[in-house]
């Protein structure tokens, strides 16, 4: 049994949600995020509540339950609240701008490296921490990797980017033989 599965996800007001063709629509405003479930979980929309139960008795079906109940509360967290990660810059020299569409990310190579920003997604730069915030968790999640790999931390002098609450465990360097 999926504990998660289980519990049902409230619906708050100002969030619209309705069953088409085996997809959820959930929409707040002029922001709509989509869940598709095909046939693998039943859904029901009771009293400002979406109950899940499995589609039947198989592994597939139970496996889904508590995947497409954790996808429909993320829609509906990121429509009311939003998720956001933070990356830290650290290294002399590496900083990072908005310039429009792109960001523009200085970090001790030969050349400024411009990510385009991709839609749906804001991006905010304040002294070395840079703020991606969005409403699809996935999306915010998947961009804030793209641009910690551009310079990933290093272990010795933990230069690169990061995520803020990110430790980097650090190495001894070479000690000279005495």
């Amino acid at each position: 049994m999926s504990r998660i599965g289980k519990q049902p996800v409230a619906i708050p007001s100002g969030v619209e949600v309705k069953m088409e063709e085996g997809k959820l629509i959930v929409k707040k405003g002029n922001l709509t995020q989509e869940v598709d479930f095909g046939n693998r979980v039943k859904v029901k929309i009771d009293n400002n509540q979406i109950i899940f139960e499995p589609a039947g008795e198989d592994k597939q079906s139970r496996a889904f339950w508590g995947t497409y109940r954790a996808l429909t509360n993320n829609a509906i967290k990121g429509l009311v609240e939003g998720f956001e990660k933070k990356l830290e810059i650290n290294g002399v020299g590496y900083r990072a701008q908005v310039k429009g569409k792109e960001l523009e990310l200085q970090l001790g190579f030969s050349h400024p490296i411009n990510y385009p920003i991709p839609e749906g997604i804001q991006i905010t730069v304040e002294k070395n921490i840079i703020t991606v915030k969005g409403h699809d968790k996935q999306k915010v999640g998947q961009v804030a990797a793209e641009i910690r790999s551009f310079r990933p931390p290093e272990p010795y002098k933990g230069k690169g980017v990061k995520y803020v609450d990110e430790v980097i465990i650090r190495k001894a360097g070479k000690t000279a033989k005495k």
